[in-house]
């Protein structure tokens, strides 16, 4: 009886023993001490205690994470190690009776005698291990300090703003997200509100080429995610700052005859106060940020020529005053390690004051033809509140997160303008719109690391709806449309569901995600509308995205890219009245417009060396129903109307190279090239507004890209400069082409009271080379214009930090 029960001890030892040594898996974040900042690619060996032999190593991903899987049950040495900091030192036991071992958060402390020798600035890699994002701090951003976001894009590789829209690779079909949130700040669907974000509120921005399934299914060209300013640092901690600047330093281009002076020497000035108070488990933070600007917003020149030989000059010209403020606060309560909640909230108010002079001659300027002078008196209120809950299983990633997020966004535009003819009295005419905005989502999304890789899943639920009122107050002879007036309301209701793989091991990656979207999209229009009726659309749709990897060594991989995705119109896009910001160019939604559906191939490969990186990428993206604004006349009517289309097929294929090197202590830089084909097939579309009529064009097609060199001169503990170039050749737009641009942007940065004061001064179109040069061609009229808009501003600034 007694060898029966050593027999079976032993074979029970023998197995749990093998199991053991086969599904052992720990892991930990590493964390600053004082800040609480996670650390990346720190080094994390492990020593058997016994002869402290190595066992394994690795080093802490991008989030401060590190794993060790299939280890043997038995007492080790953990060591933890990297510049800056002292060595960690811990023994770890690994049992039998669990599978993984979560050692939770490491905390390193400052190596202060090293640090006094020697400051280290470790600049995270900005392009991701899987290649399929950018990540850019702003405080690299020196030439574009103190600006707007718009601006500071300007300066980053992929982007290029033009007429205040991003593009990504010469796509402007961009989701711009906030803090990884569709919000009415920047829009839901589209882009809008960057140039009245201030920079000096943001952290870092994200730019994601090729998202995965997690993400919501719109937006062709890509996503940006603008990620606040957070601070966690132990304590009462924070920042102030100010900026002030001028702009439109000269007249670049005279006024026609009548019209009011242009906006010249315009002030610009940025307040911003960052707070922030952490104790135990709870951390209080908040964001508020004042931005005033005068701007020559827009100065463009057109000549439009017509096939009966008539040709009219016009200038349309806008001074604009902004008051734009932002408050953002929240908590992040901790309740244990294992559940977390945060609230925060965002109040932001937008008046926009525009003044405007339109002049319209004859060929010689001998004779106005017209005069449209007018004010344009616009608030928008911005409010957002967000709810999460954050609970973390016993193993290193496995997380639930819960969360939901309301969003009012009201816009109250009263335009109010005078139509002055030859031999008329003066028509004075104006329009008011009031939108109220509502939208409510609600997700829950799940975490599961597996052995060799993890997964991802999750639903959506949107509600969102959008009442609008739009009422015309004519004046006598008016050019004001009365009947395309009255109410309208737009309502989306989009449930998602979507699941996301990821399998890893020392030479393949691979990544396979699908997003199911249904759709019910509804437009309600005033039954006495003289063109549009009530109309929708709805649909069921998959949106696959795969990712292959091969890495030849821990320096090289390549990887193949595949994502189908879609562009919903939105509310403006199919907004049923027609907008008079231009006497004789009426632009008009459409409510007929349907969803543009998108593929994506990808082929990026990234190598990498001691003092820099060469990342490069084949792409090719073809769709089908695209959206794009026509421009036609109709009948003998000289008038313009552009109204939103679905074209049919367009295809864009390019090369993207970033070349980033650091050829000494003091200077490094990013060089980043883009080229590629856009194309827009023949289509033939039917245009409802004004009257029924129907639009042709034929094929276009042209090579175009980008080049943009970013300097950065580091000439002193304390003083760093940046010099960027930009050169966008010319594109084809609807209907026509763009001319190409070129810019210069510098910037000075000192850091001064030990550095917790720091003091910028930039410059950016240093040389005032921007001028947008535009040519179209419609079926009975061709035109070309010029804008000689505001975009040499310089700017001085001043932060603190406690």
């Amino acid at each position: 009886m007694i060898k029966k029960i050593l027999l079976f001890a032993v074979v029970i030892l023998f197995y749990t023993t093998a199991f053991a040594q086969n599904n052992v898996t720990i892991s930990g974040t590493v964390k600053d001490k004082n800040t609480q900042n996670t650390i990346p690619y720190a080094s994390v060996v492990l020593k058997s205690k016994l002869g402290n032999a190595f066992v394994i190593g690795t080093a802490t991903n991008e989030e401060g994470l590190f794993t060790f899987a299939t280890l043997k049950s038995g007492n080790y040495f953990l060591e933890i190690s990297t510049i800056g900091y002292i060595t960690y030192k811990e023994s770890v036991y690994i049992g039998t009776l669990s599978k993984f071992i979560d050692l939770k958060s490491i905390e390193l402390s400052e190596d202060i005698a090293s640090l006094n020798e020697i400051v280290i600035d470790t600049k995270k890699d900005e392009i991701s291990a899987k290649m399929d994002k950018k990540t850019y701090s702003l405080k690299d951003n020196i030439s574009q300090s103190g600006g707007s976001v718009l601006q500071a894009m300007q300066n980053l590789p992929s982007v290029s703003v033009l007429d205040g829209k991003v593009k990504l690779r010469g796509n402007d079909k961009i989701i711009v997200l906030i803090d990884g949130k569709q919000t009415a700040l920047t829009g839901f669907g589209n882009q809008s509100g960057l140039d009245n974000i201030p920079s000096s509120a943001i952290d870092r921005i994200e730019v994601i080429n090729n998202p995965s399934s997690k993400y919501d299914a719109n937006g062709n060209g890509g996503i940006i995610n603008i990620i606040y300013k957070k601070n966690k640092a132990e304590g009462f901690n924070g920042k102030v700052g100010f900026t002030g600047g001028l702009g439109a330093l000269w007249v670049r281009k005279e006024n026609l005859p009548t019209s009011r002076p242009q906006y010249t020497a315009t002030p610009k000035i940025n307040p911003s106060v960052s707070l922030n108070y952490r104790k135990e488990k709870v951390n209080i933070f908040f964001q508020g940020d004042y931005l005033y600007t005068e701007t020559l917003n827009k100065n463009e020149f057109v000549t439009r020529t017509y096939d009966d030989g008539t040709i009219i000059n016009q200038q349309s010209k806008r001074n604009r005053d902004t008051h734009f403020s932002t408050f953002k606060s929240g908590v992040d309560w901790t309740l244990d390690d294992k559940n977390t909640l945060t609230f925060s909230g965002l109040y932001g108010t937008e008046v926009i004051i525009d003044n405007g002079d339109q002049p319209f001659f004859n060929e010689d300027f001998s004779n106005r033809l017209r005069l449209w002078q007018f004010l344009e008196d616009e608030v928008k209120i911005t409010a957002m509140a967000t709810a999460s809950y954050l609970h973390k299983f016993k193993e290193a990633g496995h997380n639930l997160t819960l969360g939901f997020n309301y969003t009012f966004h009201r816009e109250d535009e009263k335009y109010f303008f005078d139509n002055i003819l030859p031999n008329q009295p003066i028509s004075k005419n104006s329009f008011k719109l009031l939108s109220d905005e509502q939208v409510y989502d609600f997700n829950i999304d799940y975490v599961k690391p597996l052995k060799y890789g993890k997964m991802e899943t999750g639903i959506k639920v949107r509600q969102r709806n959008i009442p609008i009122n739009m009422q015309f107050f004519p004046g006598t002879n008016t050019p004001l449309d009365i009947e395309a007036g009255g109410e309208a309301e737009y309502k989306e209701f989009i449930p998602a569901i979507y699941g996301n793989y990821i399998y890893e091991n020392e030479k393949y990656e691979a990544e396979i995600g699908l997003r199911v979207e249904y759709v019910d999209l509804n437009y309600f229009v005033n039954p006495n509308h003289n063109t549009y009726k009530t109309g929708g659309y709805t649909y069921f749709e998959p949106f696959p995205n795969v990712r292959f990897a091969k890495k030849f060594d821990e320096n090289n991989k390549i990887s193949l890219f595949y994502n189908r995705r879609v562009d919903r119109p939105n509310e403006v896009d199919i907004r049923i009245f027609p907008k008079y910001d231009d006497a004789e160019i009426i632009k008009v939604g459409n409510p007929n417009l349907r969803p543009q559906f998108t593929n994506l191939l990808e082929l990026g490969y990234k190598t990498s060396w001691n003092s820099g990186s060469l990342y490069s990428a084949f792409y090719h993206r073809f769709a089908d129903g695209t959206i794009t604004r026509i421009s036609s006349t109709v009948g003998n009517d000289p008038l313009i109307y552009a109204i939103f289309q679905n074209a049919g097929k367009s295809f864009n294929s390019g090369l993207e190279v970033i070349y980033e090197e650091e050829v000494s202590d003091s200077y490094s830089f990013n060089l980043n090239g883009n080229v590629y084909q856009n194309q827009i097939d023949a289509f033939s579309v039917v245009n409802l507004y004004p009257t029924e009529n129907i639009f042709s064009a034929d094929q276009q097609k042209i090579t175009s890209g980008t080049l943009k060199l970013n300097n950065s001169f580091h000439f002193s503990k304390t003083v760093d400069a940046q010099l960027t170039a930009s050169y966008l050749a010319p594109d084809i737009i609807p209907q026509g082409k763009r001319a190409s641009l070129f810019s210069l942007d510098l910037g000075l940065k000192k850091l001064i009271q030990k550095g917790k004061g720091e003091l910028f001064l930039n410059a950016t179109d240093l040389l005032n080379t921007m001028v947008t040069k535009q040519t179209i061609k419609g079926e009975t009229f061709s035109y070309t214009s010029n804008n000689y808009n505001e975009t040499q501003i310089i700017r001085l600034g001043y932060t603190y930090k406690f």
